[in-house]
């Protein structure tokens, strides 16, 4: 049995990157899984996958900006597998990489809006599932960036990943003592469609302790622990999965 066994969980962004490896592993683990992601097409790819490989799976496309979207990704939980213990908010954007005083206020507010409203929603309409199930475990992908170092382009990326240690925060200390668990995973960077070409690659891996990026699934790992019992006290926290890059700026 695995450790997640009996266990429905929420992930979004799931199409690709830490998302799809998450799915993958926490369906591995013995979760069902409700699977959201804006492409139709490579969602579904990801589905077929994990049922290939006798996994449970719900498939939800749609924008995590949307209280309609994270709506129906809870009710899909409820009605599919009974309930709700664990969400991996994970869907995220870069947006405009620009110096700050050229970022358009759209654009800010779009960056914004994927990155730490949707968080908020999606928090919003997962805990009062949770807390019919008892407690649960939520989880948002943050980052290295706007938490432990800034980079040239990305203020408004690092703004909203920074924000998510507050909700992380908020959240602690509204349902703390009602099981509900709160974390911030914080990768370093990572290899997915975000990291850019290889020479930006390269560039990354030397802000890492390890000298290298991370694989999606070492990722997935960090947020395993997070989702399951391993962390049963672990609450409120940063979880720094990063190569050691907050430790050598």
């Amino acid at each position: 049995m695995g450790i997640l066994e009996g266990k429905t969980a929420i992930i979004t962004g799931a199409s690709s990157g830490i998302g799809r490896a998450a799915a993958q592993l926490f369906s591995q683990q013995g979760a069902a899984l409700v699977l959201n992601a804006r492409g139709h097409d490579a969602l579904e790819q990801v589905g077929q996958l994990i049922e290939s490989q006798g996994g449970r799976v719900c498939l939800v496309a749609g924008d995590v900006v949307s209280e309609a979207v994270q709506h129906q990704l809870v009710s899909a939980a409820m009605e599919m597998f009974g309930g709700l213990d664990i969400a991996l908010n994970n869907a995220g954007t870069t947006g405009s990489l620009k110096p700050l005083a050229e970022i358009p206020v759209n654009d800010w507010q779009q960056t914004l809006a994927t990155n730490l409203t949707a968080a908020f929603l999606g928090s919003r309409s997962q805990i009062p599932a949770m807390l019919a199930r008892g407690g649960g475990s939520i989880i948002f992908t943050s980052s290295f960036v706007g938490t432990s170092v800034g980079l040239p382009g990305m203020a408004a990326y690092g703004a909203a990943k920074a924000g998510l240690m507050g909700l992380v925060k908020g959240i602690t200390a509204d349902y703390g003592s009602q099981n509900i668990r709160a974390n911030a995973l914080m990768p370093g960077g990572v290899d997915t469609g975000m990291a850019g070409d290889e020479d930006q690659k390269k560039w990354a891996a030397g802000l890492h302790a390890m000298k290298r990026i991370a694989r999606p699934d070492e990722i997935a790992q960090a947020a395993l622990f997070l989702a399951s019992s391993a962390s049963s006290f672990v609450t409120g926290s940063a979880l720094f999965a990063d190569g050691g890059n907050s430790a050598v700026k």
